[in-house]
């Protein structure tokens, strides 16, 4: 860190405050889903839904879904996979950033995502929410590539591929997935975390026309 940069915390921590309460809101959001009748009402107030005058009897879209989409998932494997990869990616950039700037540039992507995949459900025919912490995982996955870019991430646990790499060929296939429609992943909201993530890192680094009143190093 250069003089005059965000000063993070000097102990490591496996388990650091934002990424803990994360993992614990998911977790009890996921439990509350298990039940069926407030599954259907998290789902109905909580996930995102596009704009406009919603069919009956779907969900409609309000201010707040923006985040709290972000806490929904579909099933165990969702809620998994997503809760590994923020600990796994986030736990070396909280440690680095210091909290403060970590639940910034989280909820930046979670809000980023939402935005990007609201627009892009404005041209479509479906109706159908979006939940899931995948856009805020997006948006840790670039920034550990930015940060880490030669450390290696091991590709079903066997397979060493450097992070630079990994973000950049996981980019290019949501890219591809989205345009092709492929599945019913929410890849523009994936990437949608991806370039808020990156346009903050940008910024914080003073590499926009508007600058930051401390530049961030690393």
């Amino acid at each position: 860190m250069n003089q005059g940069s965000y000063q993070p915390p000097t102990r490591f921590s496996v388990f650091p405050p934002v990424i803990k309460n994360l993992l614990i809101l998911n977790g009890l959001f996921f439990m509350a889903q298990i039940v069926s009748e407030t599954n259907q009402t998290l789902i109905y107030w909580m996930g995102l839904w596009p704009i406009g005058d919603a069919p009956i009897p779907l969900g409609q879209f309000w201010p707040w879904q923006l985040i709290s989409y972000s806490f929904l998932h579909g099933n165990f494997t969702h809620l998994l996979f997503n809760m590994f990869a923020l600990w796994m990616f986030g736990v070396q950039i909280e440690n680095t950033w210091g909290s403060q700037r970590f639940t910034v540039f989280y909820f930046v992507c979670v809000i980023g995502a939402a935005m990007l995949q609201l627009i892009v459900a404005s041209t479509g025919a479906g109706w159908y929410p979006t939940i899931g912490a995948s856009g805020g995982v997006f948006g840790l996955l670039l920034a550990f590539g930015m940060m880490f870019p030669d450390q290696p991430i091991y590709l079903y646990f066997l397979f060493p591929v450097k992070a630079k790499w990994f973000v950049i060929g996981y980019g290019l296939i949501e890219l591809f997935g989205g345009v092709t429609g492929s599945s019913t992943v929410a890849h523009f909201a994936h990437l949608g975390g991806m370039l808020f993530g990156f346009l903050l890192i940008q910024f914080w680094r003073g590499k926009l026309p508007w600058k930051p009143e401390r530049r961030m190093y690393w």
